[in-house]
């Protein structure tokens, strides 16, 4: 795994806005490794999803790094520059 340093990285603490997918609970849907937007607390789900909610989110609001909320994972990735950050 290489790590760089990004511009687009935020550390700020966010607090996740649900407690799953927000797209996949609004349509009762099962959700795929959760992902934590670092910017507002979005939190959807990664691209192994079929409408793969965290990479729409970064896109549609310009909210560009996710951190993983899968337990025992401790990572960062930047959409924009796809990479670990």
């Amino acid at each position: 795994m290489t790590v760089r340093t990004d511009p687009h990285l935020a550390l700020r603490p966010v607090t996740p806005r649900s407690p799953g997918c927000e797209e996949c609970l609004a349509m009762r849907s099962p959700w795929v490794h959760l992902r934590l937007c670092l910017t507002c607390g979005h939190v959807g789900c990664c691209d192994s999803s079929p409408n793969r909610p965290a990479r729409r989110h970064a896109a549609a609001d310009g909210h560009p790094i996710v951190a993983s909320l899968e337990p025992g994972e401790e990572w960062r990735w930047c959409f924009v520059h796809e990479a670990f950050v």
